[in-house]
C-alpha cells in the first residue's frame, strides 16, 4: 500500500491485529528484512512495515536526511490515526525513532532501537574509514547520509521520556562506549547486548529480534 506524506509516497505493508507496532529498516534496505519477524509478531500486533523515503518501493529522492525521514513517519502515524504505537527501528530506523521521541515526546508508547549511533563518530573507526573510501568512489546518497548525519546531542537524548529499549550486537559496527553513552543519557532506558552477533545478524532474516520484542512488549501491551 502507499500513503502520501510530505509530497512523497511511502510504501508500507500492514498485517495482523492488535496494538499497532511499526518496524523501520536500516540504510539501503527495505521492509522485507523483517519478513521472518512479521510472521511471528502478526499474531500479537497490527504490524506496519515501511519503506523509508528513497528506499524500496517508496518515492526516490535526490538526498537523504534523517530529520525528513522522521517527519515522514510522524505524518504516517497521524494520517493513519495510530494511537501511541510501539516503534522498532534498526540502524537508520532507530535513529529515526530517536528523533521522533525527541521532537514528539507523546507520539509513541515505547521505542526499541538496535545498532544506533547519534553521530558518525559512533561508528567503529575501521568501518568509518571503509565507508569514506566507498563514498569516494560511489558517491551515493546512502553513504553520504552515514558520513554526515545524524547530529544528536546528549542534551537531546536527555529529553526522551518514552520507555526506550536499546540493543546492540557484541560484534556491532557501533562502538561499545558510544552505545553506553546513548543508554546512560536516555532516562530509564534498558540495554541488551546480543552476544556473538554483528550489526544485523540477529535482525535481518532472523527470529531473534522478534522474540526479544515479544518479551518486552507483550507485558506492556497486556497492561494497557
Amino acid at each position: 500500500m502507499f500513503i502520501e506524506v510530505n509530497n512523497i509516497k511511502l510504501y508500507y505493508e500492514k498485517v495482523g491485529s492488535g496494538y499497532p507496532l511499526i518496524l523501520l529498516h536500516g540504510n539501503g534496505e527495505s521492509h522485507d528484512i523483517f519478513d521472518i519477524t512479521v510472521n511471528i509478531l502478526k499474531e500479537y500486533f497490527t504490524v506496519y512495515t515501511i519503506d523509508t523515503r528513497g528506499h524500496g518501493n517508496s518515492s526516490p529522492v535526490s538526498e537523504l536526511h534523517y530529520n525528513e525521514m522522521a517527519e515522514d513517519i510522524y505524518s504516517f502515524i497521524h494520517k493513519l490515526e495510530l494511537d501511541k504505537p510501539f516503534l522498532y527501528g534498526f540502524s537508520d530506523g532507530g535513529i529515526i525513532g530517536l528523533l521522533l521521541s525527541i521532537k514528539y515526546p507523546n507520539l509513541l508508547s515505547s521505542l526499541i532501537i538496535s545498532g544506533v549511533n547519534t553521530n558518525p563518530n559512533g561508528l567503529q573507526k575501521k568501518w568509518l574509514i571503509l565507508f569514506k573510501i566507498i563514498y569516494k568512489f560511489k558517491k551515493t546518497k546512502e553513504y553520504k547520509l552515514m558520513l554526515e548525519e545524524p547530529n544528536i546531542t546528549i542534551d537531546m537524548l536527555r529529553k526522551i521520556t518514552v520507555p526506550t529499549y536499546i540493543t546492540v550486537g557484541s560484534k556491532d559496527v557501533i562502538r561499545e562506549n558510544h552505545t553506553n553513552l546513548i543508554h546512560n543519557n536516555i532516562p530509564n532506558s534498558q540495554l541488551k547486548i546480543f552476544n556473538n552477533e554483528d550489526h544485523g545478524s540477529y535482525i535481518i532474516n532472523s527470529d531473534k529480534i522478534a522474540k526479544y520484542l515479544l518479551e518486552i512488549l507483550i507485558m506492556k501491551h497486556q497492561k494497557k
